[in-house]
């Protein structure tokens, strides 16, 4: 169906390295021309070796997973005839060892806040629906041994007035 590529870039610098002090800071490079500073999680490697204001490779597959929903979850709300006007997912990724004692993200839960607006404002059970088949569409969800959990939030409808 198609192939994504990423550039990652790491550079030593004056870094010793074997007395493993030196810089997890790096960069992603993306075939559109997206930069992003990238570092391991200072929850693993200590200030200063890791950058907190970069993304961290767990923080990214939180997000992957928050965002792919999200696009499968508008493109079905548009195809029922649903008008979104804001998405916000406080997605959070749960890390911790597995059975086999290895570390791994063993939990991420979505919990997206969807606002609607126009003559047709879905149900809750609607939203659900929604949400229910986002999930089973998702690719990266599809593609992970990891539980993903969608915990939609509700919100007020907006309508429109003109």
């Amino acid at each position: 169906m198609g192939t994504y590529a990423a550039t990652i870039t790491w550079q030593r610098n004056d870094a010793v390295f074997t007395d493993k002090r030196y810089s997890r800071a790096h960069i992603w490079q993306f075939d559109g021309g997206c930069t992003v500073p990238a570092s391991s999680s200072p929850h693993i490697v200590p200030l200063p070796l890791s950058d907190a204001s970069a993304v961290d490779p767990e923080e990214a597959f939180v997000a992957s997973l928050s965002s792919c929903h999200m696009l499968c979850f508008l493109s079905i709300a548009a195809n029922r005839g649903f008008v979104v006007n804001s998405y916000r997912d406080e997605a959070l990724g749960v890390m911790e060892k597995c059975v086999d004692g290895k570390l791994s993200i063993t939990l991420v839960t979505l919990r997206p806040c969807v606002t609607f607006s126009g003559d047709r404002i879905p149900s809750p059970q609607d939203i659900h629906d929604m949400h229910h088949e986002a999930h089973a569409e998702c690719f990266i969800a599809n593609s992970v041994r990891t539980d993903v959990r969608c915990e939609p939030v509700l919100s007020t409808p907006t309508h429109n007035m003109g």
